[in-house]
């Protein structure tokens, strides 16, 4: 079965335009990741997930952890991605939501798929190990090729 992994910070959510969002991941505060704005139409994009998993093809997430890291402030980070998710995405019922440490390479905890990232280094990585993977500005694009 085929499975679709997007990433969340800088490639759906745009966290990077939270104003003083370096500071407060650094002071544990996880408002940034609540805050971002959707970096797409989240009502077009629902609706192309929507259609593709009625395909059969499975819709998940892969998204790191803040690089300022502890248990508490983990937790609070997963909270915050889930209710962005929630609120932005609502009609979408994920197969899969992984929120793992910062840095863990995700063709090692995601296996095989199409993967959507900012990312250059887990582009490349998981385009060697992994399956097909895309910068956010093609989500469109390879999400109707799926449609069809």
């Amino acid at each position: 079965m085929t499975k679709v992994w997007f990433d969340m910070d800088g490639t759906i959510a745009d966290l990077y335009a939270v104003d003083g969002w370096l500071e407060m991941l650094r002071a544990h505060n996880a408002k940034p990741y609540e805050k971002a704005q959707p970096m797409l139409n989240m009502s077009a994009l629902a609706r192309q997930l929507n259609a593709i998993q009625r395909k059969g093809i499975q819709i998940c997430i892969i998204s790191w952890m803040s690089k300022e890291s502890n248990d508490l402030y983990d937790m609070q980070v997963e909270r915050a991605k889930r209710a962005w998710l929630a609120q932005h995405l609502p009609s979408v019922e994920w197969d899969e939501i992984k929120i793992v440490p910062y840095g863990t390479p995700k063709y090692r905890v995601c296996g095989n798929g199409i993967l959507f990232d900012d990312e250059e280094r887990n582009r490349n990585d998981w385009n060697k190990f992994a399956g097909m993977a895309f910068e956010p500005c093609h989500i469109k694009e390879v999400l109707s090729l799926l449609n069809h």
